[in-house]
């Protein structure tokens, strides 16, 4: 029983014996880990690794998301302490999630920053996890990016958004949110035909052929066709799922740098994820949550709800492809 549990367990990140099984420990109180993961440097047996990048030097707006993942971890002890809803597998019960903490990076060395992610991530796929992001602004996927094409070759690229993120910028050293899609094109990272963005509702002509799925379509055919529709394109391709909190209207995510209005609901974004299921992620990020634009946290627990959903994506195709 859960509220007999919640008698005895507190700090559950640090102190449970098995890195398995779901978390009883009163919502309101104990350190707060993502989904109350053990916390852990550790990554022997690791399954997924859920990081922090807490890195918002990139962006051409509002800052304020190096504050995103301790928020989105926050927000995320606010969920059911139970299996996660509308799913046929519990990620946090059959599998070996871990909170492995933020990036270390030096703030005031932004050129070092990228190589720093990279290696980051690295070190988790090395070890046999794979890695679940908190962000941090959206450059992060970039970094990020090079590590899971040096592992597994040019991806699928999936992303949720109100902006490409592909406008042209040929200087590979310069750290900015708007251009790093275009640069994983042009490095090879990711596959600009069996990739697809979804929710966009601002003009860039150039899509570097990636496939586009804008809000007003997603509004018009409704987020079952839309996931039918991205699956058509990914088909069975390994795919990094991106996230921007953007890509959901400001009514249900304003704590964000860039707004756009006519994005993506909510209860739109969780239908569409769910239907998705048998893709074959290999990893993903949720980025762009600014804590400082949003007082009443809505932004990160959406957040939050996306990593979970994130996770259980990525957790489904594993249980399926070992089957």
């Amino acid at each position: 029983m859960a509220l007999e549990d919640a008698k005895s367990q507190v700090d559950t990140a640090i102190t449970r014996d098995s890195r398995k099984g779901l978390s009883n420990e009163n919502t309101f109180g104990g350190i707060t880990s993502f989904l109350r993961r053990t916390y852990t440097k550790d990554l022997t047996g690791v399954d997924l690794a859920v990081t922090g990048v807490p890195f918002d030097q990139a962006v051409t707006n509002r800052p304020g998301t190096r504050l995103g993942p301790r928020a989105i971890r926050e927000a995320s002890t606010l969920q059911a302490p139970d299996a996660p809803y509308g799913w046929d597998i519990d990620p946090m019960t059959e599998m070996n999630v871990v909170d492995y903490g933020d990036l270390a990076f030096d703030y005031a060395n932004i050129p070092a920053f990228p190589a720093a992610l990279t290696a980051h991530i690295t070190g988790i796929l090395e070890a046999g996890a794979a890695s679940l992001c908190l962000g941090g602004d959206h450059y992060i996927s970039f970094p990020i990016l090079r590590a899971y094409a040096a592992k597994f070759g040019p991806l699928s690229l999936l992303q949720f958004d109100a902006h490409s993120d592909t406008w042209a910028d040929d200087d590979m050293d310069r750290v900015d949110h708007g251009t790093m899609f275009y640069k994983a094109v042009k490095e090879g990272l990711i596959d600009p035909a069996r990739s697809v963005q979804v929710g966009i509702r601002t003009t860039n002509e150039d899509t570097l052929g990636v496939n586009i799925i804008d809000a007003r379509e997603v509004h018009l055919i409704g987020p079952q066709a839309t996931a039918q529709k991205i699956k058509t394109i990914l088909k069975d391709h390994q795919t990094y799922v991106t996230f921007d909190i953007d890509g959901l209207d400001p009514a249900f995510a304003p704590g964000t740098g860039t707004p756009v209005w006519g994005g993506l609901t909510s209860a739109q974004a969780s239908i569409i994820l769910r239907d998705l299921a048998g893709i074959n992620m290999v990893g993903g990020d949720v980025v762009e949550v600014s804590p400082p634009f949003d007082t009443t946290g809505a932004t990160a627990i959406a957040g939050a709800h996306v990593a979970t959903e994130l996770m259980c994506l990525w957790a489904w195709n594993k249980k399926a492809r070992e089957v």
